[in-house]
């Protein structure tokens, strides 16, 4: 089972009350209290590489993460992160797609899980702030945090994690459609999720699950992913 990075306690309220609120009437049709339906369209500007390139040239040699490297206690996890973070505000900046090179779908889990060509980028989907990176969240395998600096879900923090290599540090700021990170050469796919600033993901703050379950968290982030055209499919 998957054990995950961020824990509710700073999360907004307004954030967590509205996600819970799903699981009241049954639906994923806001995220953080916007109806996904009210969230802007991608406009992508201009990115590298660009969007359907076979992203087959890419190259990457580094390890999916090191199984002897030291794991960081959730304090450290969480010092990280609060000295990172800011304090971002809602724009009306519109995001891009951050999974433009995926060749296969997966679950619904505490996030969604996909697939893509070795070396593929996950793409910043606005202006982001890297915030800290677990080096063995799941099987010796890498998590690595992010806040969305604009937008409507300005302040957020999401995650990717497992088969991922080639991330940006902690306290970079990376432009939108710039590398948060690579699809390494072996591991477990990718999970992509909402996450808190605790060291817990979202999933695992708001309902408890861990991996292998359908959470709220992970169908608003396939609901998210829709919204900007990455034709993710429905939850499953």
């Amino acid at each position: 089972m998957k054990h995950s990075g961020l824990r509710s306690g700073f999360a907004r309220s307004v954030w967590l009350v509205a996600l819970l609120g799903l699981a009241g009437c049954g639906s994923a049709a806001s995220v953080g209290g916007v109806p996904l339906a009210a969230v802007a369209r991608a406009r992508p500007r201009v990115v590298e590489p660009t969007a359907g390139v076979q992203a087959g040239v890419f190259t990457a040699s580094d390890p999916v993460g090191d199984p002897n490297a030291h794991a960081p206690s959730l304090a450290e996890i969480r010092r990280e992160l609060r000295l990172e973070l800011v304090a971002a505000r809602v724009t009306d900046a519109t995001y891009i797609d951050p999974l433009q090179y995926v060749n296969h779908w997966e679950r619904t889990d505490q996030g969604v899980d996909a697939n893509m060509p070795v070396g593929a980028p996950i793409l910043a989907p606005c202006r982001v702030k890297i915030l800290a990176i677990e080096p063995d969240w799941y099987a010796g395998q890498p998590l690595v945090y992010w806040e969305l600096l604009e937008g409507a879900d300005a302040g957020k923090v999401q995650y990717v994690a497992e088969e991922i290599t080639d991330i940006a540090p902690p306290g970079s700021i990376l432009r939108q459609g710039q590398a948060i990170a690579r699809y390494a050469p072996s591991g477990t796919g990718i999970e992509f999720g909402w996450s808190t600033i605790n060291g817990v993901t979202l999933a695992r703050a708001t309902t408890g699950h861990g991996g292998g379950q359908i959470t709220l968290a992970g169908r608003s982030m396939r609901a998210w992913l829709n919204s900007l055209g990455a034709n993710a499919g429905p939850d499953f």
